[in-house]
């Protein structure tokens, strides 16, 4: 792997930010010269607004989404497509897939360019300084963490020792780039957790949603415990989130609006990168492969406003639409004539076309959407998971029944001893079916399962099938120990770092 970007130029994608702490504008920059780009504090924190402006990038957020959403079994692919996402989605990876390749390069030079920072700042500096140094260390604790999600097997499994991603921190060499090697899973936790531990001593300062802060760190922190099996610190990570007053769970209307909201109006999005409406991509958007719909919201047929081939699974609507008054189906937006549910066609069995609205409508464009990166709702299900594995059910159930609340769920449909007894379920099923109804269609779903030794089971019509023989059989079963959870490292780094082992 060899990322020359350290030795080059970072270029600052074009961007115009608000800095809620200061209320300063930034406006465009571009190609700062690396050799005389830090030298005070607003040098520094000039090259950290074009640091979190990767994570705007279609490279890096379209790219990730596809291989961290489409492998799960809320989604069903309406239609082959020419675009590597149909790979995700059928885990037919290749070694040289876009999206993979496009994923490791932009994660890799954020963190390249945070460690430039992380590097410069010594740590008797201003308290503005290692406020910086500090979003710079959880830029480069989570780039680490989704790389070693979709590169690295699941952390149980092995115990952390099957291999990782390179951890690549600041002061090496050019020659020890270009040599590096993966390290294990369990090293590149450590390193994580050592990053995020250090970042929340350093973040001292509330910004807006769209910057690091001290629970946003706690928040990873929370998530990364919760994936190695620490149910403990997870538990610990995720009340100091819930505790803070930062935080609350929208109710209602707000609620059902969750996703329009630009993040820093919206107070239970922990961190999320806003994206204005000079940003829209249109027909290159997230929501563009979820849903076509006109102006007002309402449904039409594919090509309008969006491709409309990535739809909600017959298994998530039947499982979500349980419930009718569940505020959650007002992200999931069949796609009618007349009353009646159109089908895509271009697959037998066809698919029912379940369009799906959680990356749409901000500000009333139908694309534009700021993707949520952490929010309480989440928070409240890592500690459930935690209590439920560490035997609290109790607590668990609380937790679970906290977010079925705010969906409109109340009586017999929440969760009690008694029912889940008689249903035959434990408390791990359920949070799991809670996770898989409130975070759908947000990059959690197929690691849910593959860390907690589960496969993903899709008996429902989608593009899978096409991996069948007859093309007719939908069912698909991807086990967690199955070589095709992981993808693969792209084979451009390999070629450039015969020291980087590929997955098998």
């Amino acid at each position: 792997m060899k990322i020359s970007i350290i030795h080059t130029t970072i270029l600052l994608v074009l961007v115009a930010m608000l800095h809620q702490s200061c209320q300063k504008h930034y406006l465009p920059h571009e190609f700062i010269e690396e050799e005389s780009a830090l030298t005070n504090e607003a040098d520094v924190e000039t090259a950290t607004i074009g640091t979190y402006a990767v994570l705007k990038n279609e490279a890096y957020v379209r790219s990730g989404h596809f291989l961290m959403e489409y492998p799960g079994d809320a989604v069903a692919q309406g239609q082959a497509s020419g675009d590597d996402l149909t790979r995700a989605y059928r885990y037919t990876h290749i070694n040289t897939s876009a999206h993979s390749t496009n994923f490791w390069t932009q994660s890799y030079k954020v963190i390249a360019a945070a460690n430039k920072v992380i590097g410069y700042v010594q740590d008797d500096a201003s308290q503005g300084m290692l406020q910086l140094k500090g979003e710079n260390l959880f830029l480069r604790a989570l780039m680490h963490f989704n790389l070693v999600r979709i590169f690295g097997r699941p952390y149980p499994q092995g115990k952390g020792e099957n291999l990782g991603v390179p951890i690549l921190h600041e002061g090496l060499s050019e020659e020890e780039i270009d040599n590096i090697s993966r390290s294990s899973v369990k090293a590149v936790y450590d390193f994580i957790i050592a990053d995020l531990l250090k970042a929340a001593d350093l973040l001292t300062e509330n910004k807006s949603n769209s910057f690091a802060s001290k629970e946003v760190a706690y928040a990873l922190l929370a998530r990364t415990y919760l994936y190695k099996e620490d149910n403990i610190n997870a538990i610990k990570y995720a009340n100091m989130v819930i505790s803070s007053p930062r935080y609350t769970l929208l109710q209602g209307s707000d609620y059902v609006g969750y996703f329009r909201t630009v993040p820093e109006n919206n107070k239970e999005t922990i961190f999320g990168i806003r994206h204005t409406k000079v940003e829209d991509r249109g027909m290159n958007s997230i929501g563009s492969m979820y849903i076509s719909a006109d102006a007002s919201g309402n449904a039409v047929g594919q090509g309008v406003t969006g491709w409309a081939e990535i739809y909600a699974s017959i298994k998530y609507y039947d499982f979500l639409s349980k419930y009718p008054h569940d505020l959650r189906n007002s992200f999931v937006v069949p796609y009618t004539i007349g009353g009646v549910l159109q089908n895509n066609q271009k697959l037998t069995p066809t698919v029912p076309m379940y369009y799906v609205n959680k990356y749409s409508f901000q500000e009333d464009v139908v694309n534009l959407s700021s993707p949520v990166y952490f929010r309480l709702a989440e928070m409240y299900l890592i500690r459930a998971e935690a209590y439920a594995k560490e035997g609290n059910v109790g607590d668990a159930l609380a937790d679970v029944n906290r977010i079925r609340e705010r969906a409109g769920l109340k009586g017999a449909e929440l969760h009690s001893l008694q029912n889940i007894a008689a249903a035959n379920k434990t408390a791990l099923d359920v949070v799991l079916e809670e996770r898989f109804l409130e975070l759908a269609f947000e990059g959690h779903r197929a690691y849910d399962l593959f860390r907690n030794n589960r496969s993903v089971v899709r008996n429902y019509p989608g593009t899978h099938s096409l991996s069948n023989t007859p093309t007719t059989d939908v069912h698909q079963e991807i086990k967690p120990t199955d070589k095709r959870v992981v993808f693969f490292v792209p084979q451009a780094e390999i070629n450039k770092n015969n020291n980087l082992d590929q997955n098998p």
